[in-house]
């Protein structure tokens, strides 16, 4: 099973967008998840930074500038998606990945907060 630490510049980002508001808090994740075209399409845009700012989780062991590298996406390359951010806790917490788990769920706590969800 892959291992993952947390990539400290998304999680600021992610707070960054909470703060300015960036976010949708109703959406079907599975169905505006960006799929293996959406990412395509925004790496040819932008950075691997910029797209490694929208992942949670960076796999031990990938090589950089690889989708590979790249785990738990918390939104659609524009707004945080607070079903992506519940997606994240899932899924982390299913496979153990304790740090990433704590990461989007104090994301989460954050949006909730913010959007005066209570």
């Amino acid at each position: 099973m892959a291992t993952y630490t947390v990539n400290p510049d998304a999680v600021a980002h992610c707070r960054e967008l909470i703060g300015t508001k960036r976010y949708v808090l109703d959406s079907d994740w599975g169905e505006v998840q960006p799929g293996a075209g959406a990412q395509n399409a925004f790496l040819e845009q932008h950075t691997w930074e910029e797209y490694a700012a929208w992942h949670l989780g960076l796999t031990e062991g990938a090589k950089d500038e690889t989708k590979a590298r790249h785990a738990f996406v918390f939104g659609d390359f524009q707004r945080v998606h607070r079903t992506a951010l519940i997606a994240c806790v899932y899924r982390a917490s299913e496979w153990r990945h304790k740090q990433i788990e704590l990461a989007a769920h104090d994301l989460l706590q954050d949006l909730d907060k913010r959007a005066g969800i209570g």
